[in-house]
Order: structure tokens, then C-alpha cells, then sequence
């Protein structure tokens, strides 16, 4: 967990636009230059985790629907917080525990409004997590180039720093927002909630969120994606699943990438997905080359299917609510009539 990986807050800029640290980010800070912290009662580390999200609602400069939690505020806070060593070395470990279950308890919140809003929509959208280099970038702009004339796309870029990959997409034509988290490890829902307002993609879209590159973080915070989607390339070592069982078991779909490099390699394919089997027996598995399309027609399809489950689950929605209108405005004839 983000306690124990030194990742930090307070330096996230969505499209290039600081994210300002709201109130309960401030207290941790503060917090950092006390010289002694109670482990009970308010003044403790459960005290800032308890009040952390104590803030007022905001309100965005034009009328664009959101799609983020309306009580929030704009920040890389506590609620997906890499908690200060001061906190850590003070607090007990069943209490650190409560504290990282309330982190991402505050997470999954906004991830939950995030994910109402894009199903409204029938927006389909992908949470793409690897280890650094893995083509996850390459593989999105292949994917653009097979699909922009068939399907409305836009990205969310998470980086550490620069906007070099954002750059590389916007290329292709298609809307991007950079995401730099700084000092932080992975995106999470409240950040992706900012990027869609920014992007406020059209109904029935499909929306690609690529992650910063980390097998261990972004296992843990749930974005509001309808699936997340793990690429593991073959210069890689087979075991990854075994030792980031984690992300593995979190994914719906494994991306085996690079395989055009697999006659110069000594990388076991069939290994490697025995390993990621094992971790989670459901996993679907695609190999492929984002340099050469080789087996890329088997990733196309299943966006595709994707893409087509999403707008029919909208449809879904919307027609129960119309018959659900239809409903009440028979009952409120029947009872005019009489």
C-alpha cells in the first residue's frame, strides 16, 4: 500500500491545472511538523482519517455535467493518502489498518460516481495498468488508428511528469488529458473524475485511462472502469503474476505484449499465463503485438463487444425509466379521472 511506498501528495496537475491540496491534505501536512502524535482520540492519526473529507461542495466554471463525487474537493488528499512516516511510526498497525480501509473507502465513493455517470452514458471504459514499459502507450495508439472511424475515443494519461504520452495521443486525433501525479504512484478516482469533466466525453464513447506504470498501487484504487485491463510484455519475466498477484487477480483481461519479439527471448508465453491463470482463474488472456498487429483482431473484437454491451446497458436504463414514466403517468390519469 501508498503507506509504505513513500509515494506523496499534493502535487497533481489534470491538463496541466495544479490540483489545489483541500482541507484534510493540509491537516496531514501540518501534522508532519508536530513533534509527538497521539495514537487515541481526535489530535491522532484516526482523527485526521475520520475528519478528512469534512469539505464544502465546489462549483465548476461552466455547465458541463460532472462526473465526479459533488461534495469533493480538488486535491490529491488524504482519501487516497500515502499516510506521513511521522503517522506511520506513531500508530499501532491495527490502526493503520482502519486508516488505509478508510483511504479506500473515500476512493471507492468517487469511483462509484464515476461509474454511475459513465454507464448513464454507455460509455465503455478501460483502466490500462503494466509495469513501466510494457507498450501500454503504443498499444492505445494502434488501437486508435484500428478504431477512430468506428467508435468516439478519448484518453486519460497518468504520469509522474511530462505530457510526452497525452502529446503522443492527441497525435492520432483523438481528445487526451494528462494527468501528472507528481510525487504519486497511480491515478485514482477523484483525479479521473476531473480529467472527465475537463474531456466530457460524448454519449456511447470508449474511454482508455492509461495508468502510471506500477504493478502495485493501482491494483488497489478502483477509477470507475468497467474493467481493468493488465499488459504484460514478453521481455518481462513469466513470474510477474506470482509476484504481482495483486494486480493480476484485479484485471478482467491480460494484454500479452511484444510477442513479435518472442523468437529473440527465452520468455515462456505458455508459462506466464499458466501463472497468471493461477492467480485468477477468470482472467482472459490476449496475445499480441502493438508494433506489428499480430493477434490484434482478437483486442479489437473484444473492445468492440465492449463498447456494444455499454450503449445496450444504457438503452436498458433508459427504457425502464421511460416505461417506468409511462407508469406514473397512467396512475396520475387513473386518479384525475376519478
Amino acid at each position: 500500500m501508498c503507506t509504505t511506498c513513500g509515494c506523496g501528495t499534493g502535487e497533481t496537475r489534470v491538463a496541466g491545472k495544479a490540483v489545489s491540496a483541500p482541507e484534510d491534505a493540509q491537516a496531514v501536512d501540518a501534522v508532519r511538523e508536530m513533534p509527538q502524535l497521539s495514537g487515541e482520540g481526535s489530535g491522532g492519526a484516526s482523527g485526521i482519517a475520520q475528519g478528512a473529507h469534512a469539505v464544502d461542495a465546489h462549483q465548476h466554471p461552466d455547465s458541463r455535467r460532472q462526473f465526479h463525487m459533488p461534495t469533493h474537493s480538488h486535491g490529491h488528499g488524504s482519501e487516497h493518502a500515502h499516510v506521513p512516516s511521522a503517522i506511520q511510526e506513531s500508530t499501532t498497525p491495527s490502526r493503520m489498518v482502519q486508516i488505509e480501509r478508510d483511504i479506500l473507502a473515500k476512493n471507492d465513493g468517487y469511483a462509484a460516481e464515476n461509474r454511475r455517470r459513465l454507464e448513464e452514458r454507455g460509455i465503455f471504459a478501460l483502466n490500462l495498468v503494466s509495469s513501466p514499459g510494457s507498450g501500454k502507450t503504443s498499444l492505445l495508439c494502434r488501437t486508435i488508428e484500428a478504431l477512430k472511424t468506428q467508435l468516439t475515443i478519448v484518453v486519460i494519461e497518468g504520469d509522474q511528469q511530462t505530457s510526452r504520452d497525452a502529446e503522443r495521443i492527441r497525435a492520432t486525433g483523438v481528445a487526451a488529458v494528462q494527468i501528472n501525479t507528481g510525487k504519486g504512484c497511480h491515478l485514482d478516482a477523484h483525479m479521473v473524475g476531473h480529467a472527465l469533466h475537463d474531456l466530457a466525453p460524448a454519449d456511447d464513447s470508449l474511454l482508455l485511462i492509461e495508468n502510471v506504470g506500477n504493478l502495485v498501487c493501482p491494483a488497489a484504487f478502483d477509477l470507475g472502469e468497467a474493467h481493468k485491463v493488465v499488459i504484460l510484455s514478453v521481455t518481462e519475466g513469466e513470474d510477474k503474476p506470482l509476484k504481482y498477484p495483486g494486480m493480476f487477480h484485479a484485471a478482467s483481461l491480460m494484454v500479452l505484449n511484444k510477442v513479435d519479439l518472442l523468437p529473440y527471448l527465452s520468455f515462456d508465453s505458455a508459462l506466464a499465463i499458466r501463472y497468471a491463470l493461477q492467480v485468477n482463474p477468470a482472467l482472459q488472456v490476449i496475445p499480441l503485438s502493438a508494433t506489428t498487429g499480430e493477434g490484434f483482431e482478437q483486442w479489437l473484437v473484444w473492445l468492440r463487444a465492449g463498447c456494444a454491451a455499454s450503449q445496450e446497458k444504457k438503452a436498458a436504463m433508459v427504457a425502464s425509466l421511460q416505461r417506468r414514466i409511462a407508469e406514473l403517468e397512467a396512475q396520475l390519469a387513473a386518479v384525475s379521472g376519478a
